[in-house]
């Protein structure tokens, strides 16, 4: 049996790396468990990263292979809702430059790293691991558990998971599209929608997220594209909505593995690092007064609750309203939308990561007010 340390991170992801990251600083003995033997690899990210986003990743520039000012937005029947800032809004990064990054910073800051091996079980406060070096059984006193949206941990312990579960796909390719916006397309996928970004030198990556027929629509959409010489396919999943209890046996539960994910934009490393910031501080305040009650872990929920939770509901009631809107309802909402005034609101005051305020904003605009239902504007005023 291996020595005990003060935190365990299952998965060397992004908000993984974060999590253990944060733990170090705190002068915390971390080790963090990845299950691939390269930190980065396989990339399940569109890359493209708010201007707050990347800051929260505390890495350099490196990975950056794009950056974008603004978005267009295009209906099926061939309507665009042109929004240009003017101003950087979003880098398009090398997801696995970014991961490692991410990774290096921790390992600099005191935390161990185990690759190729994965957190199979759990039995009190010891992690059970299998990989490279055979079977291990590993003691913590803290657990956080970043291990993505298929959590191991989660299922180990039988906890209700995140309420929904999209699947996407992607490709890179060539495709002379404007480097400077990313596209939208609601009507490619029926319960979110498909996008073009731009990665740099005439390259972009495009994809979608869906609930049924994904591979099909899919299909359709690239071909619509008109996207040649795909140099990268990915797949993955995209949790929606928080778990009902992200705390317990010692355990936090942070990012994708959470079902922190944005439902407005299906964007996971913003809120995600947020959580392992959040998971970090509670881990040493449980250590320095030797208390990993359920009790004491609860203040991890209190503070990712005051920090994001009402904008996360908010996104999930929009995701909610989205499943409704048929293609000529999306159609006259960008007809609507495309008015100076609305679109002076949402350079002004739209936000990747906290949509809450443009969302009220645009929920009591005259023009728009009658494609928001009861139920959405009720959670507007609950966040004001």
């Amino acid at each position: 049996m291996r020595p005990a340390y003060d935190v365990v991170v299952a998965g060397g992801g992004p908000v993984g790396s974060a999590a253990a990251r944060e733990c170090a600083k705190y002068g915390l003995s971390v080790l963090c468990i990845e299950e691939q033997g390269t930190i980065g690899y396989p990339v399940q990210c569109a890359g493209l990263l708010s201007i707050a986003a990347f800051t929260e990743c505390g890495v350099s520039n490196r990975s950056i292979q794009n950056t974008v000012v603004g978005a267009r937005v295009v209906s099926g029947a061939g309507h665009e809702l042109l929004i240009d800032a003017k101003t950087p809004k979003a880098h398009v990064v090398d997801r696995g430059m970014l991961d490692r990054e991410i990774a290096e910073s921790a390992a600099d800051a005191g935390a161990e790293f185990m690759t190729k091996t994965a957190v199979c079980g759990v039995d009190g406060n010891h992690v059970v691991t299998r990989g490279i070096n055979g079977c291990s059984v590993i003691p913590f006193k803290i657990l956080i558990a970043a291990d993505g949206p298929r959590s191991t941990i989660a299922r180990e312990y039988g906890m209700e998971r995140a309420r929904t579960f999209l699947a996407g796909i992607q490709v890179e390719g060539r495709l002379d599209r404007d480097q400077n916006f990313v596209e939208l397309y609601p009507d490619a996928s029926p319960e979110f929608f498909g996008w073009i970004i731009p990665s740099g030198d005439g390259r972009v990556r495009a994809g979608l997220c869906g609930r049924i027929k994904v591979p099909e629509l899919f299909t359709a959409f690239i071909k619509k594209t008109g996207i040649v010489s795909n140099m990268h396919h990915v797949t993955g999943t995209l949790p929606l909505g928080i778990m009902p209890k992200t705390f317990g046996r010692r355990t936090l539960f942070v990012g994708d593995a959470g079902g922190f994910a944005k439902p407005t934009s299906g964007g996971g490393i913003y809120t995600g690092i947020r959580t392992a910031k959040h998971a970090a501080a509670v881990a040493a305040v449980c250590l320095e007064h030797d208390d990993f009650s359920d009790r004491a872990l609860s203040l991890y929920e209190k503070r990712w609750q005051a920090d994001i939770g009402k904008e996360l509901a908010l996104g999930y009631r929009l995701f909610l309203m989205r499943q409704h809107l048929s293609p000529e309802t999306i159609d006259e909402m960008i007809i609507a939308m495309s008015s100076p005034e609305i679109i002076d609101a949402i350079v002004r005051y739209g936000d990747m990561d906290r949509p809450a305020k443009i969302a009220g904003i645009l929920a009591k605009n005259p023009s728009l007010f009658r494609f928001f239902p009861p139920l959405f504007l009720s959670g507007i005023r609950s966040l004001f």
